[in-house]
């Protein structure tokens, strides 16, 4: 056979052969045995031969590189046997992995990379054709790329394919590198379609590795019982021993670091497994400093130890009320440090009164505390029992590049706290400590208070050692990086120690002070006044007013010239001001003209007026809230046509809504609209509040403006039919949570609404009409978690809620007039949902008439109210919530459940989370002025409530003259 000598390509120049190579892998077509040969391509032809089309191909090649590249060939071509020196040589192998392997061998390296595209077939054929350069470059890009910690580089479909390879040619790289690979991007993993298809053997070296990176226990968790749940029914019937290997992979959690209501919610459907956790973190609450202790005398630590590695980016352990400070540190320990050593930190940092730290010198000097620079956020909400000047003390050893620290709904962060953490982690950008707000409004009448100090008030431990100046003098000298602070519902905090806070001058555009009830209006103007580049506010429930208006709109610096720029107010971009009542409506249409750029605004409960509105000529609205306020659709429809980015309008209880106002002001072009025409014609709305002026609505009319919405609130004023309500999961195919409020409903709405709202998590039905029957809700609804039915559902039986409990997993069930049931209801409750975080029973039949021992059964419960519900709650009702329920946070009562006429106070909130307590009185009217009163009858009638709340720092006890 001759071959064209002009013109060949370099790769044939040498000692030309030819090689015949015919696929034998199992995805080959067998070809016809009296097929002719193709014609012979030269290699730099390959390239376009994808996907090949033929189950052969015939190749001309270079026999020296082949030779001198690959032990196949040298042993095929260049030994003594009389196959060696024929010009056409036959090879049966992965076509597709030859061809790779031929590209790689005779083209240039630039031009032909490993991707995760071509990475199998060249490894498959550089195993066969025994390539060493090659396998080393594939060992060398698979290291590469498994280095790199985001896993939108690679499927993890690819990750598992080569993982079954590996196995099954003993690619030993490969079988090391794949669990390292998810065990550090496990957070991205875990959320991929295909992250049950992990196989088992994979997905144990992966939990076993040390460089396993998930954000909390709980994620892992999560994780491993997903998998099992989808490989339990496969794996049992391939694999007798399944169980046992399913166990094996449990165990690689550690329990004692789950969050106390994710542990109650596996009580659902793994409950041995979900109830040994529950058990764990209940004893560990108990005494965790002997059970630490012990822990390291029998070197069993590490079941301890959070998950830090050296590729962590967040740390939440939220909920994790067993959480106290000495689990921070000896996370952050070497694992070589003396047994002794970490005696002394354990016993140091569990003590009460916290005499011993001065350990954290020798912990910075000497014991050196491991660095995680990637970690930008740490959570630690709900852990009442971390002392934070300690914890504080822990960020600054461990995380040099943190940005975010949340503590919401920790009474235990007290303000010192956050001026100690502002001094020793001045790099942090977002603060956030968040608390329950204030169960008093203004709009209640008080008839007495009065406060009190709190016994134990924790100080900051470095206090003891380091003599301090006052924090507002040290914070002068430190420069500071909070750009975001949230205080909401922090009623401890005043104006001095707001002033306090405006050391972040330079930096701060984000304050939430929602509900902080001791600010006065000066104190906010004076913040305003010092903090100047703050452009994003939430002051609602607060006493901001003119004087604060005044400050931001007021020409302060009168050296700038282009308009408005120097004026505060100009630069708004957030503002919440519901709620407000000390702006009066001059105040706010001064603030209306000049807050242009806003993006999210809220005037809910203010005095706004259309005159107000109508001086708003922004055009960059995504949120806006005008509920409760006196405007109409002379000023609102051209607010509307001007922000086609308006994804929240919420407009409920505005009266006056449909109602032209002569005194407002003509604005050209302001013509008078309707609602759902100008939303037609605008954009596509997400979150929608309604009530009155938008009645009636045909369906039509949602369509297609509608179609984005997520969150839907309809309340009194406007009247869906049912034919709308019916059609809702078409109209909003995104449909997460609805509120229907005096609507007319009924089983066909209700059904259609469970059975084809597959996204609907929350669903609440306040006081509607219509025949609902236990038809109702027989439907499941497995995304549903909030289900709220206040006086509309009086036929609900323990058959009805056991049901109910087949159907959905609810964390939060508020009943209001379900009359017929009984004691046995609590049992159904908390076995059905063992993991409720929010429980309202009013008015709900003989509930209590029994105590309520099953109701703290739900170890996770955070609010609880029960009123009405029978006759049998115990004097020591307050104590035994407490104890039993370490999360619970807020408690109300009626005195009319009491057996033993009344309810003693609490004896000890210390390291709980206790925010507060209502408790109901009624008095008993005989009679009507139309009956007159019989033997035996009687009704009660709201009296007063006593509240008792607690801050950080003191407790109050309030009486109020209506029911709260």
């Amino acid at each position: 056979m001759s071959f064209p000598s002009d013109g060949e390509d370099a790769a044939v120049a040498g000692d030309p052969v030819v090689l015949e190579i015919t696929d034998t892998s199992s995805s080959a077509e067998s070809g016809s045995p009296s097929s002719p040969r193709p014609p012979p391509v030269a290699v730099s032809d390959l390239s376009r031969f994808h996907p090949l089309q033929s189950p052969t191909v015939t190749v001309r090649a270079d026999r020296r590189r082949l030779i001198d590249r690959s032990s196949y060939f040298r042993a095929l071509l260049g030994g003594s046997f009389s196959e060696s020196g024929r010009e056409y040589v036959q090879v049966g192998c992965n076509l597709e992995a030859a061809v790779q392997v031929l590209r790689y061998l005779f083209e240039p390296s630039e031009s032909f990379p490993i991707t995760h595209h071509n990475f199998l077939p060249l490894l498959e054929g550089a195993l066969f054709l025994a390539v060493e350069s090659l396998l080393v470059d594939c060992e060398r890009w698979f290291h590469t790329m498994a280095s790199q910690t985001s896993a939108t580089l690679v499927s993890l479909d690819f990750i598992i394919e080569v993982w079954y390879f590996a196995q099954e040619h003993g690619v030993t790289f490969v079988q090391d590198i794949c669990p390292e690979y998810l065990a550090q991007n496990f957070t991205h993993v875990i959320s991929r379609r295909s992250f049950n298809k992990i196989p088992y053997d994979l997905l144990c070296s992966t939990v076993e590795c040390p460089h396993l990176t998930v954000y909390s226990e709980k994620q892992l968790c999560e994780a491993i019982l997903y998998w099992v749940s989808e490989n339990t029914k496969s794996c049992e019937q391939k694999n007798p021993d399944s169980v046992d290997g399913h166990t094996f992979l449990l165990s690689k959690v550690k329990i004692c670091l789950l969050p106390l209501e994710f542990a109650t919610g596996t009580k659902r459907h793994w409950f041995d497994f979900g109830n040994n956790i529950v058990c764990t973190i209940l004893n560990l609450l108990k005494d965790s400093l002997k059970t630490l202790m012990d822990a390291i005398v029998d070197g069993n630590l590490e079941g301890y130890c959070i998950r830090i590695t050296e590729y962590s980016k967040n740390i939440v352990l939220s909920g994790c009320p067993q959480i106290i400070t000495a689990f921070l540190y000896i996370s952050v320990l070497p694992t070589d440090l003396d047994v002794s050593l970490k005696r002394r930190i354990v016993s140091s940092y569990t003590q009460v009164d916290h005499q011993s730290f001065i350990l954290y010198d020798e912990l910075e000097k000497a014991a050196k505390t491991l660095s995680f620079r990637n970690v930008h956020m740490v959570d630690l909400s709900k852990c009442p029992n971390v002392h934070f000047g300690a914890a504080i003390d822990w960020l600054k050893l461990a995380f040099p590049e943190l940005r975010i620290f949340r503590a919401l709904h920790c009474l235990a962060f007290h303000f010192d706290d956050l001026l100690y953490l502002l001094l020793r982690c001045p790099w942090i950008d977002e603060i956030d400590m968040t608390i329950d707000t204030s169960t008093i409004t203004p709009k209640q009448s008080i008839v007495s208070s009065s406060s009190e100090v709190l016994g134990k008030v924790k100080q900051n431990p470095r206090r003891y050692y380091t003599p301090c100046p006052p924090y507002d003098r040290q914070l002068n000298s430190v420069s500071s990086n909070i750009s975001r602070l949230i205080l909401e519902g922090r009623n401890d905090i005043d104006d001095v120690d707001l002033l306090k806070i405006s050391v972040l001058k330079y930096t701060l555009c984000y304050i939430n002070i929602r509900n902080c009830t001791l600010l006065t209006d000066n104190g906010i103007s004076n913040l305003l006044l010092k903090c100047t580049k703050i452009h994003s506010m939430v002051v609602s429930y607060t006493s901001f007013g003119n004087q604060s208006i005044q400050t931001l709109c007021t020409t302060d610096l009168p050296d700038h010239n282009d308009g408005h720029a120097h004026v505060m107010a100009f630069n708004i971009q957030e503002l919440h001001l519901g709620g407000c009542r000390g702006i009066d409506a001059a105040a706010l249409s001064q603030l209306m003209s000049i807050i242009n750029i806003t993006k999210f605004l809220c005037l809910r409960e203010t005095s706004l007026t259309d005159d107000g509105l109508c001086k708003f000529f922004g055009s960059r609205l995504e949120y806006l809230d005008i509920s409760e306020t006196v405007v109409s659709m002379v000023s609102l429809a051209p607010v509307i046509r001007r922000n086609c980015n308006l994804n929240c309008l919420k407009t409920a209880g505005c009266h006056s809504l449909l109602f032209e106002h002569n005194e407002v002001e003509h604005i050209s072009g302001n013509k008078y609209g309707d609602f759902l025409q100008e939303i037609g014609s605008t954009g596509f709305l997400e979150d929608v509040e309604m009530g009155w002026g938008f009645c009636p609505i045909q369906i039509e009319n949602l369509i297609p403006s509608f179609s984005k919405v997520r969150r839907l609130t309809v309340g009194l004023g406007t009247t869906l039919a049912e034919n709308v309500l019916c059609a809702l999961p078409m109209i909003c195919p995104f449909l997460e949570s609805l509120t229907l409020r005096f609507q007319v409903i009924s089983d066909r709405v209700v059904r259609n609404l469970l059975e084809s709202a597959r996204n609907l998590q929350v669903l609440c039905l306040h006081y509607c009409l219509g025949n609902l029957t236990s038809f109702s809700f027989q439907e499941k609804a497995p995304a549903l978690r909030i289900l709220r039915l206040q006086w509309v559902t009086p036929w609900i039986t323990n058959d009805d809620l056991t049901i109910l409990t087949k159907n959905c997993n609810l964390v939060e069930l508020s009943l209001s007039g379900c009359k017929l049931l009984d004691s046995n209801s609590q049992e159904i409750i908390s076995s059905g949902w063992p993991n409720l975080a929010l429980l309202h029973l009013e008015d709900c039949g003989q509930v209590t008439v029994e105590g309520v021992s099953s109701i703290l059964n739900c170890k996770a419960l955070e609010d609880i109210l029960l009123r009405h519900t029978g006759r049998g709650i115990g004097r020591s009702i307050v104590d035994d919530a407490i104890r039993e329920l370490p999360l619970l946070r807020k408690l109300a009562l009626d005195l009319c459940d009491a057996c033993e006429e009344g309810y003693d106070s609490p004896s000890n909130v210390e390291g709980r989370m206790m925010r507060s307590l209502r408790m109901s009185r009624c008095k008993t009217m005989r009679g009507t002025c139309l009956e007159l009163p019989r033997e035996g009858s009687s009704k009660p009638v709201h009296r007063d409530t006593i509240v008792l709340e607690w801050n950080s720092t003191r407790l109050t006890t309030t009486i109020v003259k209506e029911r709260v």
